[in-house]
């Protein structure tokens, strides 16, 4: 196929996987859900209300479809069992712990475990949320608790606070924000795109937030890496923050580590193909011409800056980077950059594929 014209096709972005105690086996597996509906009729209540809500509260708020993963109980070894699991789903792009503060003593671990899964997989983010009576000088200590490093806190989010809402059978809940802000994710991604930043959005469904922030009190929190939902005069309750945990610049928002999964994953998926042919110059060629035809379409719907192609990305695939050692080892190796913020400011990444036979 080498010298065809090839194309390289998005992938999905928004769908999140829900990992929680379940009882009983109906979920012991990853299953996938279209809707909240669909959900109730496997027996949502052995889920516990908060799973229920977090599922709710995702499709209330532009939610399309989800898996949903039990684990074996309540302890860090049950949700590692569970994400592995997870592994081999493809298509999940968003990582839910509805009750992730069930024990506050086993809370890190688990946050942990769900950000090294999101980095060794690398193609879906960690949601967090703080626990439900934290006050803002609490959750401005969340991230460290957490004991991420690097790499893991460049694939996790964490947001403050918790919401009200009318409970699924009538008397009004305290819950936590996850479920819905993945929804809110879900929802910007499908009006806008992945490229968009996920904040000044409505939370659909939310009665009040348990915490109300001032100014002051968001921005230790912001520096902190915690997204925060605020309510203003004459508006609901709103997505406000739109931080990994990443301290480096390049990572630090969500939408550009979200944007170069997309673009990531996409070509990655989209070249497999490449496995099976002879490593030459047409093969390079070939490899080269795809990615760039996708990037620059990226950069016309508006999710790459620059006055031109060249000034929002490029593409490396040739002699530079397959040096003769490469074709030996059966290797092909892409390298691409993006200019999500700045013009000139890129952040790269590789894809490699096995050509040996």
């Amino acid at each position: 196929m080498a010298g065809a014209v090839q194309m390289i096709t998005g992938v999905g972005t928004a769908t999140a996987a829900f990992v929680a105690p379940f009882q009983g086996g109906a979920f012991a597996q990853p299953r996938r859900v279209g809707s909240w509906r669909e959900f109730a009729e496997q027996g949502a209540e052995a889920g516990g209300a908060n799973l229920a809500e977090a599922v709710y509260g995702f499709f209330a708020n532009g939610g399309r479809a989800c898996f949903v993963v039990g684990t074996a109980g309540d302890g860090p070894g049950a949700y590692t069992a569970a994400l592995s699991v997870l592994e081999g789903v493809s298509d999940v792009n968003i990582v839910v712990l509805p009750d992730l503060w069930r024990s506050e003593a086993d809370a890190p671990a688990i946050a942990k475990a769900a950000a090294g899964h999101c980095a060794l997989v690398g193609n879906r983010m960690a949601l967090l949320h703080t626990k439900q009576d934290a006050s803002a000088s609490d959750a401005v200590k969340v991230p460290a608790l957490f004991g991420l490093d690097e790499d893991e806190a460049a694939f996790t989010t964490v947001y403050y606070p918790w919401l009200r809402v009318p409970g699924i059978g009538g008397a009004e809940r305290v819950v936590a924000p996850s479920g819905h802000v993945a929804g809110v994710w879900a929802r910007t991604d499908a009006e806008r795109g992945v490229h968009k930043a996920p904040a000044n959005q409505a939370v659909q469904g939310a009665i009040e937030l348990t915490v109300t922030l001032t100014d002051g009190e968001q921005a230790p929190l912001n520096e902190a890496g915690v997204n925060c939902l605020r309510v203003f005069p004459g508006r609901g309750p709103l997505v406000w923050g739109t931080r990994t945990l990443s301290p480096r610049g390049e990572w630090r928002y969500l939408n550009v580590r979200r944007l170069v999964n997309f673009l990531t994953e996409s070509i990655r998926t989209s070249t497999t193909w490449a496995r099976f042919e002879t490593n030459d110059e047409r093969l390079q060629t070939t490899l080269r011409a795809a990615v760039t035809s996708f990037l620059r379409e990226q950069w016309r719907q508006g999710a790459l800056l620059g006055r031109t192609p060249d000034e929002a990305f490029y593409v490396t695939c040739d002699q530079s980077n397959n040096p003769p050692q490469s074709h030996t080892a059966g290797k092909i190796t892409l390298d691409f950059g993006v200019a999500p913020v700045r013009p000139g400011e890129f952040i790269t990444a590789t894809i490699e594929h096995d050509t040996a036979q």
